[in-house]
């Protein structure tokens, strides 16, 4: 069997990879078991010094890997570079900050004893990407297991095969040993099998919710640890005092980043009467000013949508939500030209219950809703199965923080646009899943967290 990459730019096959068969599957999970034997015995120090050489790597071939990226997925191309950077970041965070992560907590505790809480690796880790953000969505998992003492296993997104082993390549140049980081071309028919194999440890998915309840049900009934980062529908709340000019340049951003296929993007803009229509007039406006086109140009602003069918489930979306009652203020139609590509769309008037209002859009699709006042825009901002980002915009600082603090989400921004930072850690509540990526939290999500408590004096036996 092959995968095929194919150019959402064109609709031209990039390349074709062959299938891990379960011949080079199994052999290939008995590698990486092998390896972690000796890997979780390696001093951290020797495992920090890797990923500093995996960031040296990654910023030596930046150019090749944005073009990869932006060739396989369609992202602009300086977006693609950008990511390559923050990979590299990533791995130059974990080689600072591991070893301090990971050691041992001295608790106090009896007089007599001395109690330590103890962070060992766990195991094979199989980690299941999605497309979007095919280069940064993979470190963020890999440099804090490999640094924790860690193996992983990446099942990547078919539409992606070259970043995969682009990603592999990167860990065996900067010397880890074989089998630390092993990537399986596979169909999502086959992971249920991986989870269940008694070498994986724990599972961690990046995707939607669908496919995060199919797999926390396979780890659950195999009792693995997972951790969920899901969809979102991040909410952007304008409030009456906000600075417009930078609140539209930025939403523009947060909707647009990534060709709109990110889960954290500003997706719901929620603005109090106050400002509705100034925000509209100006929003529009903006969104319409962006260039759409060859991801390859440094010109170009929004590229394809990563899959044809892709687009026309969005297109779907949209449509059912005119449907509904809901009206397009831009955009809203498939382009002329070949490729996947979907305009910049602004949709008011949306009724509750249809796509834009209760579904997520992945894709340049913004839906703007009317609401008298800062009450109801929490409300609003909360009033969806997804908690994962939101952000709010308002002149008064103290104010913005104590509207952050009521958003239902796992991050929570003031007037800044929502993204992700190795300093900080990263997931949601609600649908959109459970646990906890970079930062100190991440690397602790997937070791034994290992009480060990030794008693001074024992006594005399009797």
């Amino acid at each position: 069997m092959s995968i095929e990459s194919t150019n959402p730019a064109t609709g031209e096959v990039v390349d074709t990879f062959d299938e891990t068969s379960s011949e080079d599957r199994e052999d290939r999970l008995e590698r990486a078991a092998e390896t972690f034997e000796e890997w979780s015995e390696t001093p951290v120090e020797h495992r920090q010094g890797l990923l500093s050489a995996a960031a040296d790597v990654l910023r030596d071939r930046s150019e090749e890997f944005a073009e990869l990226m932006t060739e396989e997925m369609g992202k602009p191309v300086g977006q693609a570079r950008d990511e390559v950077e923050k990979c590299a970041w990533v791995c130059d965070y974990y080689a600072e900050h591991a070893a301090d992560f990971l050691d041992d907590e001295v608790v106090a505790g009896e007089p007599d004893a001395r109690t330590v809480v103890a962070y060992q690796p766990l195991g094979p880790i199989l980690a299941i990407m999605p497309w979007n953000f095919p280069f940064w969505q993979v470190f963020r998992f890999a440099a804090p297991n490999l640094a924790a003492g860690n193996v992983g296993l990446l099942k990547h997104a078919s539409n992606v095969p070259g970043c995969a082993t682009a990603i592999e390549d990167v860990f065996r140049e900067a010397g880890f040993p074989e089998g630390a980081f092993t990537s399986l071309l596979m169909s999502s028919s086959e992971i249920d099998n991986v989870i269940a194999d008694d070498r994986i440890r724990g599972v961690t998915l990046t995707g939607s919710d669908g496919a995060g309840r199919a797999v926390a049900e396979t780890a659950g009934s195999e009792l693995k640890k997972s951790v969920l980062e899901l969809g979102g529908s991040d909410p952007f709340v304008v409030l009456e005092d906000a600075p417009m000019g930078k609140t539209v340049e930025t939403a523009v951003q947060a909707r647009l980043i990534n060709n709109g296929q990110s889960c954290i993007a500003a997706k719901r803009f929620v603005v109090v009467d106050e400002v509705y229509d100034e925000f509209v007039e100006r929003f529009v406006e903006e969104m319409d000013a962006q260039t759409v086109g060859d991801p390859m140009d440094e010109e170009t602003d929004i590229g394809p949508q990563a899959r044809e069918d892709l687009m026309e489930e969005l297109h779907g979306q949209v449509e059912e939500t005119l449907e509904a009652g809901g009206e397009c203020k831009l955009g809203g139609e498939p382009m002329d030209r070949d490729g996947a590509f979907y305009p910049p769309t602004v949709l008011t008037d949306v009724p509750e219950d249809a796509p834009a209002d209760q579904e997520e859009l992945f894709g340049p699709v913004a839906t703007v809703f009317r609401v008298p006042d800062e009450e109801a825009a929490i409300e609003k901002a909360n009033d969806t199965r997804f908690g994962l980002g939101a952000s709010v915009w308002t002149a008064d600082l103290e104010r913005g923080e104590r509207v952050a603090r009521q958003f239902e989400s796992g991050l929570a921004f003031v007037n800044e646009l929502v993204k992700s930072d190795p300093r900080l850690p990263f997931g949601g509540v609600k649908d959109s899943g459970y646990g906890r990526e970079l930062a100190r939290d991440g690397i602790r999500e997937f070791v034994n967290t290992k009480t060990i408590w030794v008693q001074r004096d024992a006594g005399e036996e009797t």
